[in-house]
């Protein structure tokens, strides 16, 4: 999907492709919606769904910017920040304990993003810190998330991003505005395609497994950011995004290990879907 908006990016802006793939998304999710009837919408809980989709739309218009002036690999690396800056959130925000193993692991982690990012030694690529924005703003979201499961379910979760974040979307987009040509279309209805397909597909990891499990799958995506970058856009990451990348995943994998051993399947299953 990365490289999807990468290449798009090249005819469009990047606000334009995030609106529509939450557009085209939402209709590929429509008889999901249909199957669960109105009740997927009921909630007394609005004003959270409205500020999580705020995050959430912040995080990805963030992400795709920086999709368009920064190699994949190094995108993809610094986008697993997000379980480190929630680990942080999570003790200032929710009041968690904050554990030795915990602190060595956020050490680790934010060192290897300053690895790839290398402040002071190379210039300050904005790519990367929109990323880290990103980051931060879907970690956020994510510790809204594990909040409202407790009343929320994944259905109803699911049902109002879509709903709420494709108009916010818009907004933005419409600064930008280029009515799109049949490729671009063709382009663009796979991006939302793929998104709304991979989005179920890590759900049911969740739902069948722990996060310490699906993890390391989702960490095949730095694989694959290598390779479609390289074929699709002659990139070549320098060792230092390998490095500071292992240790971000690493960091990440042990706070997801960590996490899995603290909370029942159920619940871990639940925020991952989200």
């Amino acid at each position: 999907m990365h490289a999807l908006i990468r290449f798009v990016s090249a005819d469009l802006h990047s606000f334009q492709i995030a609106f529509f793939r939450n557009l085209f998304g939402l209709v590929v999710l429509l008889p999901f919606f249909v199957r669960h009837g109105g009740a997927v919408l009921s909630t007394a809980r609005f004003g959270e769904h409205f500020v999580r989709s705020l995050l959430q739309t912040g995080a990805m218009l963030s992400f795709f910017l920086a999709l368009s002036m920064t190699p994949l690999v190094k995108a993809s690396a610094l986008s697993f920040t997000a379980p480190l800056f929630a680990g942080v959130g999570a003790v200032v925000l929710l009041g968690e304990h904050l554990r030795l193993r915990r602190v060595i692991a956020l050490i680790v982690g934010f060192g290897g993003a300053l690895l790839i990012v290398r402040p002071g030694v190379i210039p300050i690529d904005r790519g990367a810190i929109l990323v880290l924005v990103s980051s931060a703003l879907w970690a956020l979201a994510m510790l809204l998330i594990k909040r409202m499961t407790a009343t929320e379910s994944s259905a109803t979760l699911t049902a109002w991003m879509c709903l709420l974040m494709t108009p916010m979307t818009l907004l933005p987009a419409l600064a930008v505005w280029r009515w799109p040509d049949a490729r671009h279309w063709l382009l663009l209805l796979a991006l939302g395609v793929v998104g709304a397909s991979s989005q179920y597909v890590m759900a049911e990891g969740f739902r069948l497994a722990d996060a310490s499990t699906v993890l390391p799958a989702d960490f095949t995506r730095l694989i694959w950011a290598s390779v479609l970058g390289w074929v699709l856009f002659g990139e070549i990451p320098s060792g230092w995004t390998y490095a500071g990348a292992s240790l971000i995943l690493g960091a990440t994998a042990f706070l997801a290990y960590r996490e899995s051993r603290r909370q029942p399947p159920a619940r871990v299953a639940e925020q991952g879907s989200s």
